[in-house]
């Protein structure tokens, strides 16, 4: 991993991001920017408008956007600028984004101007998912290929997944991964309609804990083979060296009760990493803050790790829960805590209920060999990625 990018309710940029992680500083709060009417839920906003967004990245306020799309090229544009990738060098770059929503948020707005009239018609191609990944991509210029992924929750996590395929089987040296989401009425609908939204702040593994708060972003990664980066002259910060992916195939949207799917993808991680999971120095939790995706997830790190589960944190009460974006925020915050030497604290947390037992204060000048980072889809899609500290990498 040569370079990444990273944009959330905590900051625009890594530096912000880094900062709010270890002074303990959520992005929670009342919503602000989308329009609806269930403001009793506390989300996690990228404190930007659209029109802001449009500003920062020189688009012009009447060139047809989504938020999911801006949100992706703020994340881009750091992620290219520190792998000093520019220009025509995209031209040999794969771009692989992961997204659920795509472009509902201007959909959601301009449905009754799509039947009553033509002025909002250009807004129709930017719905799907594939449009928003392509915005993305054309902002920056001609990129070797362009893939959307969209698994819900784990959609950036096997965007990265992917990626690693594409360079492990020859068909790529570099490519671009990650995932962008932004907040809509249709997910906020949703997951309350599945009453798992808390009105409260988020307290993932809390013995009182009582859903999610959704937040929006983006975060994307350059995975690069090693050849590749020498000859570039550029340095990686880590290694993406293992993952796994598996379906515990137990209900549409519910965990299973052991974590089958969970224990499977942390478990094929580990191996394809070469290590005992005796060697993983930290765990970024899928960690939501639902009573079954937690008490799931306690249970799968149980199996892999048993009596010894290493230091354990949700990062998703300082972001929400950023649904498919997640999983390469949360590697990204991953990146930060490797190369700053801390371990992120789980917000909000006051006692145990039987789930593991989490991280509650940041924890300086701690040496993070091996992380593991969980992103777990509606479903059972769930992934994990093993990431081990180029400090420590053979390069």
């Amino acid at each position: 991993m040569t370079g990444y990018g990273v944009v959330s309710a905590i900051g625009v940029g890594k530096d912000e991001t880094l900062g709010a992680l270890k002074q303990k500083r959520s992005g929670l709060g009342k919503i602000a920017y989308l329009k609806t009417a269930h403001d009793e839920f506390p989300v996690g906003e990228v404190k930007l408008s659209n029109d802001e967004m449009k500003a920062m990245l020189g688009i012009r306020g009447d060139v047809p956007t989504t938020r999911t799309s801006l949100l992706g090229m703020l994340a881009l544009r750091e992620a290219l600028e520190d792998s000093r990738l520019v220009g025509d060098d995209l031209r040999q770059v794969a771009f692989v984004s992961g997204t659920t929503v795509g472009g509902m948020d201007k959909s959601e707005q301009y449905y009754l101007d799509f039947l009553e009239n033509d002025d909002r018609n250009a807004y129709i191609a930017t719905h799907d998912c594939g449009a928003c990944t392509e915005m993305i991509a054309d902002h920056f210029g001609r990129f070797a290929s362009v893939t959307t992924l969209s698994t819900a929750c784990s959609s950036a996590a096997n965007a990265i997944i992917y990626g690693a395929r594409l360079i492990k089987s020859g068909e790529a040296d570099i490519v671009v991964v990650g995932g962008s989401e932004c907040i809509t009425k249709f997910h906020l609908n949703g997951f309350n309609s599945l009453m798992i939204l808390d009105r409260d702040f988020c307290r993932p593994f809390d013995a009182g804990r009582a859903g999610i708060n959704l937040g929006e972003g983006a975060a994307f990664l350059v995975l690069e083979n090693a050849d590749h980066a020498r000859g570039r002259g550029v340095k990686p910060y880590a290694q993406l060296a293992g993952y796994g992916n598996a379906c515990d195939a137990y209900h549409q949207t519910a965990s299973s009760p052991d974590g089958d799917g969970a224990f499977l993808a942390m478990q094929k991680a580990i191996a394809m990493g070469g290590i005992g999971a005796g060697q993983v120095d930290y765990v970024n939790a899928h960690g939501t803050g639902t009573r079954d995706n937690d008490s799931s997830e306690s249970a799968a790190m149980r199996r892999v790790f048993g009596d010894a589960v290493p230091p354990v944190s949700s990062t998703k009460a300082f972001t929400g829960h950023t649904t498919s974006a997640s999983g390469s925020i949360e590697c990204a915050i991953c990146l930060l805590a490797m190369q700053h030497r801390f371990l992120p604290a789980n917000l909000n947390y006051k006692g145990s209920d039987g789930c593991v037992v989490p991280v509650t204060e940041t924890k300086e000048n701690v040496d993070l060999r091996y992380v593991l980072c969980n992103s777990f889809g509606f479903g059972g899609n769930d992934t994990s990625l093993l990431l081990k500290n180029n400090d420590i990498a053979n390069y």
